[in-house]
């Protein structure tokens, strides 16, 4: 009895399948990444939000700030 080896991992049906699936499933995760998460989004006046937080201060607006006279 001589058995058939196959002569490509590619030649077994289970294997096909799961690196198809593989390659499906990292071409979505990337374009995924690269359309959400392509450049990173840093808030406008960062500082005085953290501020605000950590120092139980509101935060001030220059618009709203008082100038001296």
């Amino acid at each position: 009895m001589s058995e058939d080896k196959p002569k490509s991992l590619w030649r077994i049906p289970l294997a096909r399948d799961i690196g198809i699936i593989l390659i499906i499933k990292l071409v979505i995760l990337f374009s995924i990444k690269a359309i959400w998460f392509g450049e990173p989004t840093i808030p406008e006046d960062n500082q005085a939000g953290v501020a605000a937080h950590l120092f139980d201060t509101p935060p001030v607006s220059p618009l709203t700030e008082e100038k001296p006279r």
